[in-house]
């Protein structure tokens, strides 16, 4: 810092030493150069007669050029007596250049201090990638980042569906090792907004299926704690998220918030580099493509990048829908529960995708759904329709196939 300061006083006084040193200066260098003007006139004169008594010119001819040195003594002396006039005390002049120094420090010192970073030193890459790590390893942990979030009203919910909800809770407890169970109350609660019921019963599932746990199963329990800090990436979301890229390095779930939280621990150059990377692997219907497109311009910004353009893709993201784990699950509950609520989130995937479109997975995962429920006319229906949408898109029609085989659709 100190050398920052030493740097900047420097730069002030090379700027203004050519404006000091002519306040400085004194006129009586003026007035020297018009005395010696005079001087050189007088000579002309002398001259002048001089070949006039040789007879080198006429009469006519010196008093013509007596009359214009003449002319020019009389220009100069006036020079000199206004340059007198105008001449500033060495002491007012000392006064006027100490002003005048003094303006142009304070003044900088005041640009900087309401422009720039008071306090910090002179940051280089290492320096700032140091303060980044520090940042990142002293953030706040879940706990802390839950107690600041500010309570949110419940869900909109149906009456119907809150009260299998509560009979979910209930069987839950009773039979705590019940994996089904655990993974379909997290999924419901994530969908009523209790995020931190959620990520527990999440976490519950991962504990159940010990080393058969899946990169998805990471995946939704990072979603669910992120969701529950209010959209900060804490050091036990983080951990998640590395589970997930063990198994699954292209994950995008785990992509998405990983550049989210180089974004927030002052790494916008590593979140760029994933976020576009991200972006550009992704299908447009990716639910993380909207969010990324509307923050990365202004990361690209801060990454150091001012021409960046967004790649071609875009489109809404997409909410979770019901897996074929779902519908398999709520042990412990009635037949008749059971069945209302699996019908009830098949509706809200149905009607969403009809309206608004989804990804492949979902569409597969709509398939299964009814061919559990034993809905295969629908599900035949679907389908057809799914492979119009997709007719294009070869990779995507190979997702939704395998969805409509596990439903009992001939898929030939």
């Amino acid at each position: 810092m100190t050398t920052f300061w030493i740097v900047t006083v420097l730069a002030v006084l090379a700027v203004s030493t050519p404006l000091l040193l002519a306040l400085l200066r004194s006129r009586s260098e003026i007035a020297g150069a018009e005395a010696f003007d005079l001087r050189v006139y007088r000579d002309q004169l002398s001259e002048i007669d001089r070949d006039r008594a040789r007879g080198t010119i006429g009469e006519a001819e010196a008093e013509r050029l007596r009359t214009e040195v003449s002319r020019r003594i009389l220009a100069a002396d006036a020079r000199a007596h206004q340059g007198a006039a105008g001449t500033i005390g060495a002491g007012p002049r000392r006064v006027i250049a100490a002003l005048v120094l003094l303006a142009l420090l304070g003044g900088s010192y005041a640009l900087y201090t309401r422009l720039g970073a008071p306090g910090y030193g002179d940051l280089g890459l290492r320096s700032r990638i140091a303060a980044a790590e520090a940042l990142r390893e002293g953030r706040p942990s879940q706990a802390e980042a839950e107690a600041a979030v500010p309570s949110a009203p419940a869900a909109d919910a149906p009456e119907e569906y809150a009260q299998l909800v509560v009979r979910l809770r209930e069987a839950v407890k009773a039979r705590p090792d019940d994996l089904q169970g655990q993974a379909l109350l997290a999924r419901s609660e994530a969908a009523l907004g209790n995020y931190a019921a959620a990520y527990a019963a999440q976490r519950r599932v991962i504990e159940l299926r010990g080393a058969e746990a899946a990169a998805s199963d990471y995946a939704d329990l990072a979603d669910m704690m992120v969701l529950a800090a209010g959209g900060y990436v804490s050091p036990e979301a983080e951990a998640a998220l590395d589970e997930v890229m063990k198994r699954d390095p292209h994950n995008g779930v785990a992509r998405y918030y990983g550049g989210l939280m180089m974004a927030q621990t002052g790494r916008p150059d590593s979140a760029f580099r994933i976020w576009d990377m991200l972006l550009r692997d992704s299908p447009a219907d990716a639910p993380w493509v909207p969010a990324i497109s509307e923050q990365i311009p202004e990361l690209a910004l801060r990454a150091g990048i001012n021409d960046y353009q967004l790649p071609e893709t875009a489109g809404a993201g997409a909410l979770p829908g019901p897996s074929a784990g779902d519908m398999q699950a709520a042990a412990g509950m009635s037949d008749e529960d059971r069945q209302a609520m699996i019908e009830g989130m098949v509706e809200n995937l149905s009607d969403r995708l009809a309206s608004q479109g989804g990804s492949p997975e979902e569409w597969a995962r709509l398939l299964t759904a009814l061919g559990v429920l034993g809905q295969t006319d629908r599900a035949a229906a679907i389908w057809t329709e799914a492979q119009q949408v997709f007719a294009t898109q070869p990779e995507a029609l190979a997702i939704v196939r395998d969805g409509a085989g596990r439903a009992g659709l001939a898929t030939d």
